[in-house]
């Protein structure tokens, strides 16, 4: 942490963030944090809100969930494996419910940033099959100089990924971006990177469920 600067987490947050942020109406989003010693009983958590308010772990904007991480960073000790299964599971679960509405009226989004290799590989390629039936995508950004191999092949571009009982991803839904590649770039580089294939996502869910996009209502005419 540096108090001169953001760190890559916060510079990666701001540049991912600031552009999704505008397609929430309310912009009001959950940060979950992963990897700690949460207090106050500093049991190990792998899906705890940066806020510490269970009942409530939505932060206003993107400059409200870098505040929560902030905060929280100071008060929890950074603590191993890296899971990754828990905060898909917790997203899918709203995007389960969203999924039975069969309207296109929400689309979930989840950024990870990480700075470690997964330890949870198996079931985190479960959770990802299972989320690409959903209305979900799922954007990873890797922090610092780690061996993102396995992140790769989340990013189902070359090889369809596959879940421990052979069953294929739906549709590829994972994109994986390792921040070292932008640091010397302009900050909507990273941006234009990771979202690249979003839209792309977004249709090919509503068009393989035959849902219409939702008609925008007809304001009275003024006379």
């Amino acid at each position: 942490m540096n108090p001169t600067q953001p760190n890559q987490y916060v510079q990666a947050l701001r540049s991912v963030g600031e552009v999704c942020q505008d397609y929430d109406t309310d912009k009001l989003f959950p940060g979950l944090g992963f990897g700690a010693r949460v207090p106050p009983s500093f049991q190990v958590a792998h899906e705890f809100p940066l806020n510490f308010n269970y009942q409530n772990p939505f932060c206003a904007g993107i400059a409200g969930l870098e505040q929560a991480y902030q905060s929280c960073i100071h008060q929890v000790q950074l603590y191993g494996p890296t899971n990754f299964s828990p905060v898909i599971n917790h997203v899918a679960r709203f995007a389960h419910e969203e999924a039975q509405k069969a309207v296109a009226s929400n689309y979930y989004v989840l950024l990870i940033l990480t700075d470690g290799v997964i330890s949870d590989f198996v079931q985190t390629k479960d959770a990802v099959v299972a989320a690409s039936h959903l209305p979900m995508s799922i954007i990873i950004v890797g922090i610092g100089g780690a061996d993102f191999s396995e992140m790769d092949s989340l990013d189902g571009d070359d090889v369809v990924l596959r879940d421990r009982t052979g069953r294929p991803c739906a549709r590829d839904i994972v994109q994986f971006v390792p921040f070292r590649d932008f640091k010397n770039a302009h900050v909507s580089e990273l941006a234009k990177q990771v979202l690249a294939e979003v839209p792309t996502q977004v249709i090919s869910y509503f068009k393989s469920r035959d849902i219409a996009p939702m008609q925008r209502p007809v304001e009275n005419p003024q006379f």
